[in-house]
């Protein structure tokens, strides 16, 4: 079984003005497995977006796909490796003061607006849309994120998988992904041997991200024992026929193969997972 100190340690403990609030388990978590619970569903499951957590503090609105903080759903623990996808949708000016994380393997991903990152190992940025961070927490990292901007929120995407041992060195990452490489196909951006000069993930895992047209198509090949989870970032899709909104996702098993529709500008993450 997962334990306390790792469970909370990928979360993140210790709060300054209430502000980590949002980062932390409830004070008697329920224990989780050492890698996320091995939930099968048959073939597609839809998951819809009201079904997500949801939290709103004021400075942050947030939307939980599984389990997070004061949201606890025993049906929705994580998906083979993938723990953690949350919306979250930062105030001008405010953000998550430095809180400690371990043994995850933390991806932004910024939709719209700017956010701030500092950490421990001494990297300080700026990421922007279009570009994506991977943080590998390891034996243990300190970390703020800041809404920049005065004049609006940044809209981002907090992904969370876990890594394939823990212990590892932290590391760190940013690189851009033009939006060009992403029309109308998927575009790898993590994985375990940075295919395509995608960012590293120490984790059997690919993340894909695609930007679909208005009755653009393209589909994605489900390898036999493979599993694949698709969030709808923005915008509207058909995945083998069944239409998903923003925010929507679907849990893919023994499907071999993914047929993506664009119901209008849209984008898409898929995570192809073992």
């Amino acid at each position: 079984m997962m334990n306390r100190r790792r469970f909370l340690g990928g979360i993140g403990a210790g709060a300054a003005a209430g502000l980590i609030q949002a980062c932390s388990f409830p004070a008697n978590p329920l224990s989780a497995p050492a890698t996320a619970p091995q939930q099968e569903f048959a073939m597609l499951k839809l998951i819809r977006s009201n079904d997500r957590g949801y939290a709103d503090h004021g400075w942050l609105k947030t939307h939980h796909s599984f389990s997070f903080a004061g949201y606890y759903n025993p049906e929705a623990m994580g998906f083979r490796a993938l723990r953690v996808i949350n919306e979250d949708f930062v105030k001008e000016g405010r953000g998550f003061p430095t809180h400690p994380h371990r043994d995850m393997e933390i991806i932004t991903y910024v939709l719209d607006g700017e956010l701030e990152h500092r950490d421990s190992m001494g990297n300080g940025s700026i990421i922007h849309p279009g570009e994506v961070q991977r943080m590998t927490a390891g034996t243990g990292v300190t970390h703020s994120e800041y809404n920049p901007s005065r004049e609006k929120p940044v809209h981002l995407l907090q992904i969370w998988i876990l890594p394939e041992k823990e212990g590892l060195q932290p590391g760190y990452e940013q690189k851009h992904f033009p939006d060009a490489e992403k029309h109308g196909r998927f575009r790898v951006i993590a994985s375990r041997n940075g295919q395509d000069g995608s960012v590293v993930i120490h984790q059997d895992a690919r993340l894909l991200a695609a930007k679909l047209d208005a009755g653009q198509e393209t589909s994605f090949p489900l390898s036999k024992g493979r599993h694949a989870w698709v969030h709808v970032a923005r915008g509207s899709i058909e995945l083998n026929g069944h239409k998903l909104g923003p925010g929507d996702a679907a849990a893919v098993t023994d499907e071999g193969l993914l047929n993506f529709r664009g119901a209008g500008a849209s984008e898409v993450l898929l995570f192809d997972l073992a």
